[in-house]
């Protein structure tokens, strides 16, 4: 996941801060060179780095800091609010047009960037707030991009609009205008071509676009694997054509994160959205203070909150708070759960939004076993190989397996008796621990450690 190296070398250094009762100046000038090549290390951009030390340090030997009663969290403060305002400080919406004035965005990048992918999610996103868009097929170059666009448009139940691969795209864009005013479709959006490197050939394309129908967004989408070199696509594109905002995607495959700490700083463009996968939710919203709290490996539970809000379906989730209650959970239900969890990305990307837990998403074994992701998510699957060898009988109705069942079930799934004894264990424990697991259910109950049966 994003930021996990650079999560884990800042709590390293937070940590020596917090063992000490007083800092010196020299203290913090050491964190300092820390937190400095832990950003480099994470692709930062070079004076980005330099301004943020600096800035950090100048704010950290104040007199404040070093004769506080707790100054290794005051510098932790310190480092927050800059992270915060090296990313924007304040969220940026995308400006729509007041009324029912049609609004016209124009998505830019390099190929690879996945920009028509996101300009449908992006599309997406629209509809559930109750506008009416439109995607509009301007890239005529790129073989079988114009399907490409339909499916994903599809996809989103979103209109596409399209005139083949033989006009320009100054045309089609100025056709799709057209079209949106005869067909109450208030929001246009353009998916232009891209290339492989900047030209001038595609920027003169973009600024005809531009010419020809009023662009009131230019959006640009670059991919976050390419680090700094992203930085500079974005500050190309805002020198030649002028950009509003910027989409990092693939930034959950990503570990360094730079680009998304130097665009800002760099471009003076706000990031508008990161992409974290590939479902429509998985589009996310870009806050620079919830950023900076992942980094910081405080988590981001409104994100968590507001993801699972999108995901989990409530009467779902009502139904199996009731079983739960009741101790009537069944594998049935615990299958649903594991669905529900994927929905939202994964246990890895639930632990990194989890106060504590932050950047501990993607560390390999040794560092948490306990909650090592990856293995986790191989226990999960194991588990679900358990359970669809069981008959459906079986599945609701657990108590009725005998030890010549699990034989079956065991061999079925390619698995050890022993690993379905085990899961079966765990799974009748974690029934009784829900049940009276203390505010979860509603009730009061035994505190005792809690173990998921994976």
């Amino acid at each position: 996941m994003a930021f996990d190296s650079l999560t884990e070398k800042l709590q390293n250094v937070f940590k020596n801060l917090r063992s000490k009762g007083r800092l010196t100046e020299a203290d913090v000038k050491e964190a300092m060179k820390e937190i400095k090549r832990a950003l480099l290390a994470a692709d930062v951009n070079f004076k980005v780095v330099k301004d943020f030390i600096k800035n950090v340090q100048e704010r950290a030997v104040g007199q404040d800091v070093m004769n506080g009663l707790n100054p290794g969290q005051m510098v932790i403060k310190i480092v927050n609010e800059e992270l915060v305002k090296l990313m924007g400080s304040t969220t940026t919406e995308i400006q729509l047009q007041p009324g029912k004035a049609i609004t016209v965005i124009m998505m830019a990048g390099l190929q690879g960037a996945g920009k028509t992918t996101t300009t449908a999610k992006l599309a997406g996103k629209f509809k559930l707030k109750g506008k009416k868009p439109l995607l509009v097929a301007c890239d005529v170059y790129r073989p079988a991009a114009i399907k490409q666009l339909q499916i994903n448009g599809e996809k989103q139940g979103v209109e596409v609009f399209s005139m083949g691969d033989n006009q320009k795209p100054a045309n089609i864009a100025k056709a799709a205008l057209e079209h949106a005013e005869k067909n109450g479709n208030n929001v246009i959006i353009l998916d232009t071509a891209g290339r492989l490197h900047i030209d001038e050939e595609m920027m003169e394309e973009l600024q005809e676009i531009k010419n020809t129908v009023e662009v009131h967004q230019s959006i640009l989408v670059v991919d976050a694997m390419t680090g700094q070199d992203a930085v500079n696509v974005a500050e190309n594109f805002n020198e030649k054509i002028g950009i509003d905002g910027v989409i990092v995607t693939k930034l959950d495959g990503d570990t360094r994160g730079g680009a998304a700490l130097s665009i800002k700083a760099v471009t003076g463009c706000p990031i508008l959205y990161v992409g974290m996968g590939e479902k429509l939710s998985d589009l996310e919203q870009f806050y620079p203070d919830r950023m900076a709290s992942r980094i910081l490996g405080m988590g981001d539970v409104l994100s968590l909150i507001e993801k699972a809000g999108e995901e989990i379906d409530e009467e779902q989730a009502r139904k199996m708070t009731e079983k739960l209650k009741k101790s009537q959970f069944d594998f049935e239900d615990y299958l649903e759960s594991m669905k529900q969890m994927r929905k939202m990305g994964g246990l890895g990307s639930i632990m990194n939004m989890l106060p504590g837990l932050g950047g501990m998403g993607g560390l390999g074994k040794g560092k948490m076993p306990d909650i090592d992701a990856d293995d986790a998510e191989q226990k999960m699957a194991r588990v679900e190989a358990i359970i669809y060898s069981m008959t459906i009988k079986e599945r609701q109705n657990p108590d009725i397996i005998t030890p010549q069942r699990k034989r079956r079930i065991a061999a079925g799934a390619g698995v050890d008796i022993s690993e379905v004894n085990k899961m079966m264990k765990q799974f009748e424990q974690m029934r009784k621990m829900m049940k009276s697991f203390p505010g979860m259910m509603g009730g009061k109950g035994k505190k005792g450690k809690f173990k998921m049966p994976f």
